[in-house]
């Protein structure tokens, strides 16, 4: 299938107001699961847990930087990252999203939690502020189309934010580790929620499917190609998305500038679609958003070809920002996209017809009241008397 263009020069949306209030953007944009909800629904779309860093991105660097010398960068981002990455992208897809994370009580703790609570609209509920700790940072250069990182923190006391019995939701998202049990991802998944997983890189080099004890809970498992076929002994990722769905009814395999295989064992469905192609900018969380594009699409009942091609378009839009949370598109970016490709002269139709399904999903003109926050430089400036 022909790749569609992406456009990289979208015209800035016309500037709102000022005072406009946090959650004003997202109570208009689109609700993807509008013909779904009802009353007996649980009070969550997506739960989900783990570690906020403050992620500092420099961008515009020729190369990696040099032992002895001096880089600079043309660009400079300051976000959350982190669990924050994928939290922030469930919510401005428009799902309700519950966080249960530790901040620290210093500066980058407030800074975090403020974009996330008061700018993205996401329940901290289940969050807490631990005295005494400082925020882990994460230092991340991208050049070339990848990224090099370097992080610092400190593990924070020892009860965790995430309780044993999560709030009820639709869905939960699950950072797996080889050999360790989350006792809520079972008890998720017993009262109903949606377990979708993914996985690092297993340091130990066991790459043992039968350490991820927690993937049973788990209704999708979505590693990267090396991954998949290191866990499944595989040369192949088509090989490899198959071979898992001995363990998990779907597996979704992300092939990188490939795109994303999948394998749906309950219906028999599978798919390919290939990436979209789009000059990166910055590839800091582009993962985390194509996990939460294809959560997005899942819930909403869509086929595996359609979930599969909105997770690499909502990843795809992701790159051209800087940042990981704050890179994360909303409605009016897919929007926009979608009108743009239209548009455009001899565009290829067979990769038209891909994405057909956003017609009648996205703002059929461009409605966008207040532009998305994106990373800044500083982590605020000093307000005026």
């Amino acid at each position: 299938m022909t790749r569609p263009t992406v456009p990289t020069g979208e015209e800035p949306p016309p500037p709102g107001p000022p005072t406009m209030a946090p959650g004003a953007y997202r109570r208009a944009h689109v609700d993807p699961l509008a013909a779904r909800r009802t009353p007996a629904d649980p009070p969550w779309d997506v739960y989900l847990t783990g570690t906020v860093f403050l992620d500092i991105v420099f961008t515009g660097l020729d190369s990696a930087p040099v032992r002895g010398t001096e880089s600079w960068a043309r660009g400079m981002g300051s976000s959350p990252g982190g669990v924050a990455n994928m939290a922030t992208a469930l919510a401005r897809l428009g799902l309700r999203t519950s966080l249960a994370a530790a901040f620290g009580d210093d500066h980058y703790g407030d800074y975090c939690r403020d974009a996330l609570e008061q700018g993205e609209g996401i329940d901290l509920s289940a969050s807490r502020t631990v005295p005494g700790w400082h925020s882990p940072v994460t230092v991340s250069m991208a050049y070339e189309g990848e990224r090099t990182m370097v992080s610092h923190g400190h593990e924070p006391p020892p009860e965790e934010p995430a309780p044993d019995c999560p709030p009820r939701a639709r869905a939960a998202v699950a950072a797996l580790e080889p050999g360790t049990r989350a006792p809520w991802i079972a008890q998720a998944a017993r009262e109903g929620t949606r377990v979708f997983a993914d996985v690092g890189w297993d340091d130990t080099g066991a790459w043992d499917l039968a350490g991820l004890a927690d993937l049973e809970h788990c209704e999708a498992f979505l590693p990267n190609a090396q991954e998949a076929m290191r866990y499944t002994g595989t040369r192949c990722p088509r090989e490899a998305a198959h071979a898992l769905t001995a363990h998990v009814p779907v597996a979704v395999v992300t092939l990188g500038a490939e795109g994303a295989y999948a394998v749906d064992a309950r219906t028999g469905e599978t798919a390919v679609v290939p990436a979209i192609a789009v000059e990166a900018l910055d590839p800091t969380g582009a993962g985390d958003v194509f996990v939460a594009g294809f959560v997005t699409a899942s819930l909403a009942g869509w086929p595996l070809a359609d979930r599969l091609a909105f997770a690499g378009l909502t990843a795809a839009l992701s790159v051209q920002e800087f940042g990981g949370s704050l890179s994360a598109p909303g409605w009016a970016e897919i929007g926009a996209w979608w009108r743009r490709v239209r548009s455009l002269d001899r565009q290829d139709p067979e990769a038209l017809r891909r994405y057909a399904f956003l017609a009648d999903l996205v703002p059929r003109e461009q409605t966008r009241p207040w532009p998305l926050r994106r990373a800044v430089p500083t982590i605020g400036f000093r307000r005026s008397a």
